[in-house]
């Protein structure tokens, strides 16, 4: 099981390839607040629902200093699909070997349908503009989640 991340720590640092087959890497966003979420598959319900949530609230999010990076397991090939079909504009990057989902503890064992299972934990991480966890959020709903991080960070 992988380590949780604590407000404080140092947010691990990644370089991930986005829908595209480009590198997006955390430190690309230094001197901004990233809000990097972990979402188990693209094309799901929970998870459009929650990246669609994303989109919608991008320009909100942006105007007050957030980028926004989404992290799953898929393969780029998949992640434009999701983004095409979905008209998503949240940056989408996967990790199918699944080293920076454990690296930020969102990859381990979680409780789906009353069964211990080992899979993506649905999380997301608030990095400062230092590149420190400001917030560190653990098996989050997908829906009602983005509103609730706007109301928490009181934007």
């Amino acid at each position: 099981m992988s380590e949780r991340l604590q407000p404080g720590d140092t947010a691990p640092a990644f370089t991930l390839p986005d829908a595209d087959g480009k590198q997006v890497s955390l430190a690309d966003h230094k001197g901004r607040k990233v809000i990097v979420y972990f979402y188990p598959a693209a094309l799901t319900p929970g998870c459009t629902k929650q990246a669609c949530d994303f989109t919608d609230n991008l320009e909100f999010l942006a105007g007050h200093g957030y980028d926004v990076i989404g992290v799953s397991p898929d393969k780029p090939e998949k992640l434009a699909k999701f983004r095409d079909v979905e008209s998503l504009k949240v940056t989408l990057v996967g990790d199918p070997d699944k080293t920076v989902l454990e690296a930020y503890g969102a990859f381990g064992e979680k409780k789906l349908y009353g069964k211990t299972v080992t899979g993506v934990i649905r999380s997301t991480v608030i990095v400062d503009e230092e590149g420190k966890v400001e917030r560190a959020l653990y098996n989050v709903k997908a829906t009602g989640h983005v509103a609730k991080i706007i109301k928490d960070l009181g934007l």
